[in-house]
């Protein structure tokens, strides 16, 4: 940013970096910017649907290309702006440049409005229009969220409501779908395979078991099995 703050290519060199300046996996370094989208996004206000969208759009970007090609925390700014203008969220890039200044300068003094601030916006600009591009228009995504609300609601009335109360099986739910969020598992699985995952797991954390004929989760999806 200035002399004191990274700029975006610099900031993604250096977190991109292991022990001993060494490369970090790719797997590392994406979780980590992944990171930072769902931190920054929910500074700027953003639900969780755009959240997840923003997600979704970055991890998609670096199929198309390799991590070297391109600073990763600069798409990760411009995915923000992106999933905003997608999901009918607007935000505007000062506000992002603003709050990925804080995020990584946590004690530093607030941006200048000079040459290297607009060199910056300019630059989330022309990186959503080259992403855009890249991702041949294709940034709207279905996620599990209405999924995985819909299962939620339908298992609460199936339960025990003493069963239910007890167990945080909902927030555990909700805690490990925008976890999963941190790695390209959206774009392998279908929304609802991925709904019924995560709810799955929750169950099996807290060891609830649902009284059923059949396993729970064919009932919401034929085309699922859990070994």
């Amino acid at each position: 940013f200035n002399n004191s703050h990274p700029t975006g290519c610099e900031m993604g060199s250096r977190c991109a970096r292991g022990p001993e300046g060494q490369p970090a996996p790719e797997a590392r370094v994406h979780f980590r910017v992944a990171r930072f989208i769902m931190e920054a996004s929910v500074k700027l206000g953003m639900r969780s649907i755009p959240i997840a969208t923003a997600c979704t759009i970055y991890h998609k970007f670096f199929c198309e290309t390799s991590l070297d090609a391109c600073d990763p925390y600069l798409i990760a700014m411009s995915s923000i702006y992106l999933a905003g203008k997608e999901e009918e969220q607007h935000l505007q890039t000062r506000d992002i440049i603003n709050v990925s200044n804080r995020y990584f300068n946590p004690s530093g003094e607030p941006l200048e409005l000079d040459s290297r601030f607009w060199e910056l916006q300019d630059s989330i600009v022309q990186c959503q229009l080259l992403m855009l591009r890249v991702l041949r228009f294709q940034v709207s995504f279905q996620h599990p969220h209405k999924y995985l609300l819909r299962y939620l609601l339908s298992l609460k009335n199936w339960l025990n409501r003493h069963s239910w109360q007890r167990t945080p099986v909902a927030v555990t739910a909700w805690a490990v779908l925008r976890d999963s969020y941190h790695g390209g598992l959206c774009l392998r699985f279908q929304a609802q395979h991925i709904a019924v995952a995560v709810l799955y797991l929750a169950l099996q954390v807290y060891g609830v078991e649902v009284p059923a004929e059949k396993p729970w989760w064919q009932i919401y999806t034929t085309d699922t099995e859990i070994p």
